[in-house]
């Protein structure tokens, strides 16, 4: 899957596609979705036919100081053995504390102690599964003063001692490094046998007091900003299966196609330039 682009599987689109079988890399779903059996879920069985899939888990709480929630754990694995994806992965990030879940992405200091309760859980999610899964670098708002790590360097250890791979989100890095003054091509210091897949998608620039703020919220297209610089994602790792999301104001499918078409030119041109 190495030269593909792929899009996100949403629901509005879910017949458009199963009727069309439209021209694309890879879909993308998202695990909570299809956890139980529905009619959605037997629709995206018929697919598996025709395209190859990635699932993006957003409940598993890889931060979360409890473990991850063994009944949850099982449902999510019995989908991957079902649905056989080429790739697995979720966020560095909690959603759960105490036997209660949090709909929400919510953030962890970059210290030892967060370290190894990520790599425990990263762990116990591979052993279930039986495969490698891939964490994918979050969002940033604010930074932790407790944090004794940068990020790339947290997730590369998550990764050397895990033995995961990453999902770098390369609109995650632009909004990350707007929002705490950060330089995003520094950012990139991270071992690039370890990445499996690439995420883009669009943000919303907001005003906070007078300061801009960039928010990831999944919901336009991608920027010239993140086009630019996963541009130099791709020349300085190579090509990676790359995903387009799009989760809010969803637009018609030939826009969301549009865009992991644009996404194939750009790993085009770099194989171009390698070759």
């Amino acid at each position: 899957m190495d030269q593909v682009a792929g899009i996100g599987l949403r629901a509005p689109h879910l017949a458009e596609i199963a009727r069309g079988r439209p021209a694309t890399g890879f879909l993308e779903i998202h695990a909570e979705n299809y956890l139980t059996g529905s009619p959605a879920r037997d629709v995206v069985e018929s697919l598996r036919a025709d395209y190859a899939f990635s699932i993006h888990a957003v409940g598993l709480s890889f931060g979360s100081v409890d473990g991850l929630d063994e009944g949850h754990l099982a449902r999510v694995a019995a989908l991957v053995k079902r649905l056989q994806p080429a790739l697995v992965s979720d966020h560095l990030s909690w959603s759960s504390f105490g036997g209660r879940c949090f709909n929400d992405l919510l953030p962890l200091p970059y210290t030892e102690e967060a370290l190894g309760v990520v790599v425990r859980n990263v762990q116990r999610l591979q052993e279930a599964l039986g495969r490698e899964v891939s964490i994918e670098n979050p969002s940033c708002y604010l930074g932790f003063a407790q944090s004794t790590l940068r990020e790339s360097e947290f997730l590369a250890e998550v990764a050397r001692r895990s033995g995961c791979g990453l999902l770098l989100d390369v609109n995650n890095i632009a909004v990350t490094a707007h929002n705490l003054g950060l330089d995003a091509r520094d950012w990139l210091d991270l071992p690039g046998q370890s990445i499996t897949q690439y995420h883009l998608a669009g943000h919303a620039v907001n005003d906070a007091d007078g300061e801009t703020i960039l928010i990831d919220d999944h919901g336009s297209r991608v920027s010239d900003g993140v086009w630019a610089l996963f541009a130099d994602v791709v020349d300085r790792f190579g090509p990676r299966p790359t995903l387009v999301e799009w989760d809010t104001d969803l637009p018609a499918l030939s826009v969301l196609l549009e865009e992991a078409a644009r996404a194939a030119s750009v790993r085009s041109r770099h194989a171009a330039r390698a070759a």
